[in-house]
This record gives structure tokens, C-alpha cells and sequence, in this order.
């Protein structure tokens, strides 16, 4: 689809309207900042902030759209003939990479310890877990997983060692590598649900 002139010149405002929000919440905390503030630093009005952003909290949930995007496109790359367990450890390390590389420890950080990001977070129809469940349900039909646990299961506990490599990479004082954590903590959990 190609857009028109001003269908990009929107997209861009919106993009900057939304690097500027997560920039001010990075420095001063989401509670500290107005939507007044974020238009003026963003140099745009209130009609276009709410042209594109119902409220403040929304500007969460557009990060959280476009994280879940670079899943989509991540696992388009991967090759079919992997397993199942392989694909969902690629897509788990590559995750990690993104959010510590491109994204950054303290914008992390901000969106994952507001209380406005717990909703979609929590909502089980979010791509990742969509993506999750069928390399689980591929990896049971092709007998990799055990079926002692349903898929909806599995899927939670994958991305509750998601979260917690998250949370631990902010809550630790020495340097924790998410990395390099969520792949020993995904080798621990396999090991408990491969067929032997």
C-alpha cells in the first residue's frame, strides 16, 4: 500500500509524538509527565497527540505493537526443518537482543514496570503468545513435548522466563545479560517437558 503525502507526514508525527512520550517517561517517570509536556518537547498540538493516542497509556500499548511486529518478521526468517524447541529459543534470544540492543535497558525498563503496560502484558491474544503456541502445539504433534501439559500451559511459563529474564535484568545490581539468561533458563525448562 502506498501511502499519500499526508498519510506519511501523519505517520511521522505520530512517530515522533511517541518517541518523545517514551524518551520523557524514560528520564522522568510516567507519572511526571503530561500530555502538554509531550506535545510541546514533540513540537506538535493536543489535536494531533489525540488524533493518534487516545490517552497517554496508549503509548504503551503502540511500543508493545510494535515489539510484537519484530516477532512476526523475526520468525518469517526462520527455517521450517528446525525444531520446535530451536525456533522458540531463537525467537527468545533474538528478543532479548532487540529489547536490550535497539529498545535499551531503560526504556525496558519504564514500559515494563508501569502499572499501564500490566493489561497488555497479560492479554494471552498478544502476537508472542499466538507465536508461542504453535511452535508448542508443532513441537507436541511432532512428539518433541511431552502432552503432560496443554499448550496455553506451556506458552505461560515460556513467557513468565520472558518476563522474569526482564525483570532481573532490571532489578540487578551487577550486569545481567537477559541473552544469555533466557537461554539457560529455556534449556532448564525443556529439559523438564522434551520426551525423553
Amino acid at each position: 500500500m502506498t501511502l499519500n503525502a499526508k498519510q506519511k507526514k501523519a505517520l511521522k508525527t505520530k512517530k515522533r509524538i511517541l518517541e518523545t512520550a517514551l524518551e520523557l517517561f524514560s528520564q522522568k517517570g510516567y507519572n511526571q509527565v503530561t500530555v502538554d509536556e509531550i506535545v510541546e518537547k514533540s513540537k506538535t498540538s493536543k489535536g494531533a497527540f489525540y488524533g493518534h493516542f487516545a490517552s497517554k497509556s496508549e503509548i504503551f500499548l503502540e511500543k508493545f505493537k510494535e515489539i510484537d511486529n519484530f516477532y512476526d518478521e523475526f520468525c518469517k526468517t526462520l527455517p521450517n526443518d528446525l525444531s520446535a524447541k530451536e525456533k522458540i529459543i531463537r525467537l527468545s534470544i533474538t528478543q532479548m537482543k532487540y529489547l536490550k540492543n535497539d529498545l535499551g535497558k531503560e526504556l525496558m525498563q519504564t514500559i515494563y514496570m508501569n502499572p499501564q503496560s500490566a493489561k497488555f502484558l497479560a492479554d494471552t491474544n498478544r502476537r508472542l503468545y499466538h507465536i508461542l503456541e504453535n511452535y508448542l502445539q508443532e513441537g507436541q504433534e511432532k512428539g518433541e513435548f511431552t502432552k503432560d501439559f496443554s499448550i496455553q500451559d506451556l506458552a505461560m511459563i515460556i513467557s513468565r522466563c520472558m518476563r522474569g529474564t526482564l525483570y532481573d535484568w532490571f532489578i540487578f545490581e551487577k550486569e545481567l545479560d537477559p541473552v544469555i539468561e533466557i537461554e539457560k533458563m529455556l534449556q532448564a525448562v525443556f529439559q523438564g517437558i522434551e520426551k525423553c
